[in-house]
């Protein structure tokens, strides 16, 4: 799994310095956009870090996209097949986390994650994470606690949560065992 997760910080660095030459922005402007340091924005570009989730998140946005599309594109190459074996894998270095792209690319507006969220660990993100995509959250195993906005959704294997309006969020696996769940999501 780790030199997996460094190849996958490694394309993930050349894909933000890809979308950021793109758009003709400097690094400081960048930084500006997504409120995370420069210097860390050059530790990402050249994959000498793995970044957590919420710098994705924000860095992600400030081009934005969700989160998904930035892994997608700096991971897949297209076609209407993605065999597991070939779906990426990231794993949040701050809570263990780890993400896996289930969907190939396609023009399609959906997208298929699938999550596992270690027992006790947490992982929050902004609204604006959200204002790009609509999204279902499926448990498959383990407890969810899913915080949007006030409210607290308690899940349990089997249930399925459509979320409303973008809120601050925060998916928290309280255990005994991890969280495993997908989220769909829809681009719009």
């Amino acid at each position: 799994m780790d030199d997996i997760a460094n190849d996958i910080s490694s394309s993930i660095g050349k894909r933000i310095r890809s979308e950021r030459a793109l758009r003709g922005w400097s690094l400081a402007e960048l930084a500006e956009r997504s409120d995370v340091s420069k210097a860390m924005l050059s530790t990402i570009e050249r994959g000498k870090t793995s970044p957590t989730a919420t710098l994705l998140v924000r860095i992600a946005a400030a081009f934005g996209m969700t989160l998904s599309t930035l892994i997608a594109r700096a991971e897949l190459q297209g076609g209407g097949l993605l065999r597991e074996s070939e779906q990426p894998v990231w794993r949040d270095p701050a809570t263990g986390y780890v993400r896996r792209h289930l969907s190939p690319v396609s023009d399609m507006p959906l997208e298929l994650i699938k999550v596992r969220l270690p027992a006790g660990a947490r992982v929050s993100f902004p609204a604006a994470s959200y204002a790009f995509i609509k999204q279902q959250i499926w448990l498959i195993g383990g407890r969810l606690d899913f915080t949007e906005g006030d409210v607290v959704h308690c899940l349990r294997p089997g249930d399925c949560l459509a979320l409303g309006a973008p809120s601050d969020c925060t998916f928290h696996a309280p255990g005994p065992e991890a969280a495993d769940y997908v989220v769909a999501l829809v681009r719009g």
